[in-house]
């Protein structure tokens, strides 16, 4: 958020943002995180981070009407449960 923004990547800035946020601010993590990105250029690694694939459209209707919900259904956890996921690894920087 803050590279997007084109704001340096400091203490303060992540500090507000994580409290802009709701969430509770743990200080260790924060230093830990503004360190450990210190040297990483973000632009660099955000084109080499891989891309989440959308999840795969039906080419075709499906010849009956109950298949199409059960499919739907399923791709509907799917997405669900990667997206907790990725919230879980976000949470675990902030605590």
């Amino acid at each position: 958020m803050l590279h997007k923004l084109k704001k340096e990547i400091t203490e303060e800035n992540v500090t507000s943002i994580v409290k802009a946020s709701g969430a509770e601010l743990n200080e260790a993590k924060v230093k830990s995180l503004v360190a450990s990105l210190a040297d990483v250029d973000i632009e660099d690694a955000i084109k080499a981070a891989p891309v989440a694939a959308a999840a795969p459209v039906a080419a075709a209707a499906p010849a009956e009407g109950g298949e199409g919900k059960k499919a739907e259904k399923k791709d509907e956890a799917a997405t669900g449960k990667s997206e907790e996921a990725a919230m879980e690894g976000l949470s675990s920087l902030f605590g």
